[in-house]
């Protein structure tokens, strides 16, 4: 059995689109000509060791001495130097060109200004204690994945995943290697979840749809609240030409607070097409619902849209758009009061060499708070222009 072209697309689908995001050997291989994976003892137990580095630094129109460049999250400080993510991982993966039983798994660490925002509660959250957000000046830890998985060649193949994992919501994702802009989405940041605790099946129907489905612990979350448990499933299709791809996913259970009957349910469609070998566009449609959020009918919605255009200029550089809306009439990201977000980023992808990649942006944000207040440079603006940039390293 043959890995299905389902499969082949959906992870180019997560790279976003290019050469440039794809690293043929990391920095140690390249400088020193060895590498781990190389060693017999590595490849017979089918495992890789590996990871990536990403640090960035954000410049936007306001300068205060707060230094916050929230609401925008990850690259959240202003004028200040970044090491974002240090992650190291370890893996067995499943080749489904395999019809046999197997057994893998894989588990992630990071460090860095990120992992605060990817750890989930009740697990990496207490390690370096309930004051860990100031740890370091930002900095923390997280074991953001940490997971088994086993194959059986039931039909077309058959996958159960069980532990702790990232989520498979929307399209932007954690992982700085995986994103074609240093900067996120609103959706990303406030709309969806990071990661999910639990169990979870997944089937490929066919060469061109795959299906999957099981039950976690809520968003971002390992224990806390009783470990409430939600239903998380979606289904994945390609085109038979492997040009056009539709991804739909949703959660729902209660996620909250257990002193109140609390629901959220919320659904991501991602589609995404190749106009040309080298033009990629990418549309994104997020919605959630919050039944009796802070009591008996207090209900809420978010939702927005996203639309990427990316371009593969040669090998070495890709030039990418992204616009955005958000509605937050939840307050998701104010605390307290409804507003619509906008966006609009231009960026490029450089990578000189197939380890390393910098990805300089612009970006401009505002928001329609109706006379609410401020959202940006610490509430007091609605509005700020950002440049940014990172570079990305893989071992």
């Amino acid at each position: 059995m043959k890995p299905t072209r389902l499969a082949s697309h959906l992870i180019g689908s997560i790279l976003l689109s290019t050469a440039v995001t794809a690293h043929s050997e990391g920095v140690i291989e390249s400088l020193t000509g060895a590498n781990v994976n190389d060693s017999q003892t590595l490849k017979d137990l089918g495992i890789e060791v590996g990871g990536w580095a990403s640090a960035g630094i954000t410049y936007a129109s306001h300068n205060g001495d707060h230094r916050s460049n929230a609401p925008i999250l990850f690259n959240d400080r202003n004028n200040e130097f970044q090491l974002n993510q240090t992650n190291l991982f370890i893996e067995r993966a499943i080749d489904s060109s395999k019809n046999e039983w197997q057994l893998g798994g894989r588990i992630d660490f990071m460090f860095g200004t990120d992992a605060k925002r990817t750890q989930a509660a009740g697990l990496d959250d207490q390690i370096l204690g309930s004051t860990n957000n100031k740890t370091f000046n930002e900095y923390d830890i997280a074991f953001p994945q940490a997971y088994l998985e086993l194959y059986a060649p039931i039909g077309s193949g058959l996958t159960l995943k069980a532990g702790h994992f990232y989520t498979t919501i929307g399209y932007e994702v954690v992982t700085s290697p995986d994103n074609f802009f240093y900067s996120h989405a609103y959706t990303m940041l406030y709309a969806e979840p990071f990661t999910h605790s639990g169990a979870m099946l997944s089937y490929d129907v066919n060469d061109n749809v795959s299906v999957y489905g099981g039950a976690v612990t809520g968003w971002d979350n390992f224990s806390d609240n009783g470990g409430d448990w939600s239903f998380l499933g979606g289904a994945n299709l390609i085109s038979d030409d492997e040009k056009t791809s539709l991804a739909v996913s949703i959660i729902t259970g209660e996620n909250g607070d257990d002193s109140v009957d609390q629901n959220t349910t919320m659904y991501s469609i991602v589609l995404s097409h190749d106009i040309t070998d080298k033009l990629h566009y990418v549309f994104q449609h997020d919605l959630g619902i919050t039944e009796d959020g802070a009591g008996a009918g207090d209900d809420s919605d978010w939702y927005g849209i996203n639309q990427y255009l990316t371009y593969d200029i040669n090998d070495q550089f890709a030039a990418g758009l992204r616009a955005e809306w958000f509605s937050d009439s939840d307050g998701r990201i104010s605390g307290g009061f409804g507003a619509n977000y906008y966006a609009v980023s231009a960026g490029v992808n450089y990578s000189p060499v197939s380890w390393l990649k910098f990805r300089p942006e612009v970006r401009y944000d505002w928001a329609d708070t109706n006379g609410a207040g401020g959202v940006y440079d610490n509430g007091s603006e609605n509005d700020q222009i950002s440049v940014a940039m990172d570079m990305v390293l893989t071992f």
